[in-house]
């Protein structure tokens, strides 16, 4: 589209002939992307960025590069959010080449595969299988019943994904207005999933808002996890049960987070970090090869002797 079409159906004075392909965060633009600053943390960002244009608040003008436009309003998020949906592709593709099935395949009853989508060989597909159009899937990749993995999505070689498994889901994406009212954030990146991963059963891995959610190679990921959007899961790591990933995080090679175990988003993890049980991340870990306890976080031993403490002052106190 063009930036002056955008522009007006949004309200906003600009008369640019500027050819747009998508919207990306302010790091990741390239001069034919739009993206937005809401947050003044992220300052930094803007004056480095290749977007060609930007949604910004009127005392953040003077702060754009000289080779991005301006895109002046008092609620750069919520006009990012109308946007996307001028760059949401359809949900169902209606033409396009029928699916490329690899040799030695094996595709139960009741599995659908959407337009222009490529399955690599040796796979196997169990009955409910829905694959979605525009997916590449590796070789020798098993995907048990009612696995779903929506459009644009990729897959590597050698993976296996459980039964009740969704992959490329909506990220939790939404703007909400002075008054209350939620607007929804399309999400149009994907999901990129590498090779030798195992995924559990009834897991949630959400699309990306702009690029992808990546799980990178050897990953192991247990039952009832969820990842959100635009997460990145570092290689080798190992998600057990029910550990929740919130919005942009990022997990370096080989973490481990046990049972329950949370990350609040936009934080990095360290490699070969280890989180304890319950543990919940509100602040990036830089130091590798630690173990974390507890809420607020702590390390391990402190967290041990934390325990020992209140359960000697809780024996004291019942004498």
């Amino acid at each position: 589209m063009k930036l002056q079409e955008i522009s007006k159906s949004l309200g906003i004075s600009c008369e640019s002939d500027l050819e747009v392909s998508g919207l990306n965060t302010l790091k990741d633009a390239s001069n034919s992307e739009i993206s937005f600053l809401e947050n003044k943390k992220y300052l930094s960002d803007l004056l480095t960025t290749k977007a060609g244009a930007v949604f910004v608040t009127p005392d953040l003008i003077d702060q754009v590069p000289i080779d991005t436009i301006a895109l002046v309003c008092d609620n750069p998020y919520i006009n990012l959010a109308k946007c996307s949906q001028f760059f949401a592709p359809k949900i169902i593709e209606t033409d396009g080449n029928e699916p490329i099935i690899g040799e030695d395949t094996i595709i139960m009853n009741n599995v659908f595969i959407g337009k222009n989508t490529q399955i690599g060989l040796n796979c196997r597909l169990m009955s409910g299988v829905f694959i979605g159009d525009n997916v590449i899937i590796g070789n020798n990749v098993t995907l048990y019943p009612n696995v779903v993995i929506y459009r644009d999505c990729v897959v590597g070689n050698d993976v296996m994904i459980h039964a009740g498994t969704v992959i490329g889901s909506d990220g939790f994406g939404f703007a909400h207005t002075k008054d209350g009212k939620y607007i929804k954030i399309y999400q149009n990146g994907n999901v990129i999933i590498g090779n030798n991963v195992e995924i559990g059963a009834n897991c949630a891995i959400d699309r990306a808002a702009f690029r992808s959610t990546t799980i990178e190679d050897g990953a192991r990921l247990d039952n009832l996890i969820h990842i959100a959007h635009n997460c990145i899961v570092g290689k080798g790591s190992i998600l057990t049960g029910q550990v929740g990933l919130a919005g942009s995080t990022i997990l370096k090679e080989y973490v481990v987070m046990a049972g329950q175990s949370a990350v609040t988003g936009h934080l990095e993890i360290a490699p070969f970090t280890t989180i304890s049980a319950r543990g919940v991340v509100s602040k990036s870990i830089t130091e590798p090869k630690k173990q974390w306890a507890g809420f607020p976080l702590m390390e391990h031993k402190s967290w041990l002797k934390l325990q020992a403490k209140i359960t000697r002052l809780l024996i004291k106190d019942n004498k």
